[in-house]
């Protein structure tokens, strides 16, 4: 029998709850290999870091190394804060480093990047980068060595939105009303994330200026070619995981929009369309979007939920590592669902 070849990878950033997902669906790859795993200090058994990986993975953590990742890898996920993501890409591209970044660095023009963010440091690679959405952008990612992994919101509302864009009237706004699990807070801890300010608790954040609002008009514009007045208003709730969108709009016909959902994504694996409006639970800790949308006169609600962490961020990643390496998408991404 001919020997499988593996693929060298890298983790940096693997003390997040991004990195844990990413090596929890990395360690049951039949072709990647984890070959460097790393924090910004370093100098831990992995399965310090991870107490939950003991007795199955671990290795030693380095500290961030951009020759390190260039002497072990052939591909690597950067599931780091944005701006910091940059350095490290520059220099793994120009050393031919396949590279997933989960950040938001290259996923948005260059100027609305630099409206919302910071100063871009990699122009030059900012223009190759390919936006991580495998549904609508597929055939670029697999020619492509850099992705840019979309964010949870993103991913659940432009995948519930894009099948409608022919038949939204662009001259009313679209509204989404956002719930987000807290592990999308990250780590870190805050008044807001503490047990005692969630726990029993849901509120707004960000009201009308989260930094996803004009991401996900630029993707609706980019895949349209009309301007659509985008409304984003996030919302924490008392969860681990799990997101779930609301968005609301009027279209200029009439349509039968679960017919219409069917039909766009009738050759897609990874998301689920429903006849009954869906939750949080049903796709959580999988890669599936699940959707539904209903009609009533022109007004359009449409429904969309995915896991956050997984087809928000980790098991999207590894599906845009898949296809950038020529592998079949769905090689290791979780299919079942955390019920009950």
């Amino acid at each position: 029998m001919k020997p499988i070849h593996k693929i060298g990878v890298g983790v940096v950033g693997a003390s997040g709850f991004t990195g844990i997902e990413l090596i929890k669906i990395l360690i049951n790859h039949p072709i990647f290999e984890i070959t460097y795993v790393a924090t910004s200090e370093g100098g831990i058994e992995l399965d310090d870091l991870h107490p939950a990986l003991k007795n199955i993975f671990t290795c030693k953590v380095q500290k961030a190394d951009s020759a390190e990742i260039i002497s072990r890898c052939e591909l690597v996920f950067l599931a780091l804060p944005h701006q910091a993501s940059m350095g490290f890409a520059k220099s793994l591209l120009d050393s031919d480093i396949k590279v997933v970044d989960l950040s938001a660095d290259y996923r948005l023009e260059l100027e609305t990047y630099e409206k919302y963010y910071c100063l871009h440091e990699d122009k030059e690679h900012l223009k190759d980068a390919v936006y991580g959405l495998p549904e609508l952008y597929r055939e670029e990612i697999k020619k492509s060595s850099l992705v840019a992994n979309p964010g949870c919101y993103p991913t659940a509302t432009i995948l519930g939105l894009i099948p409608f864009v022919e038949y939204i009237d662009e001259n009313f706004p679209i509204f989404i009303d956002a719930k987000s699990g807290v592990s999308g807070a990250g780590k870190k801890c805050s008044a807001s994330t503490h047990f005692v300010g969630i726990n029993e608790n849901i509120f707004a954040y960000k009201v009308l200026n989260h930094r996803h609002e004009p991401e996900i008009a630029e993707k609706l514009r980019l895949k349209s070619d009309k301007e659509f007045d985008i409304n984003f208003v996030p919302h924490l709730i008392p969860a681990t995981r799990g997101e779930l969108i609301d968005s609301y709009m009027l279209v200029k016909e009439d349509i039968d929009p679960v017919a219409v959902l069917k039909e766009f994504y009738k050759d897609e694996p990874f998301v689920r369309i429903f006849d009954t409006p869906v939750d949080i639970k049903n796709c959580s800790g999988t890669n599936f979007c699940d959707i539904y949308a209903q009609l009533k006169g022109r007004k359009l609600y449409v429904n969309s939920s995915v896991d956050n962490i997984l087809r928000g961020s980790s098991s999207q990643a590894v599906a845009n590592a898949n296809l950038m390496c020529g592998l079949d998408e769905a090689l290791a991404l979780p299919f079942v669902a955390y019920v009950p």
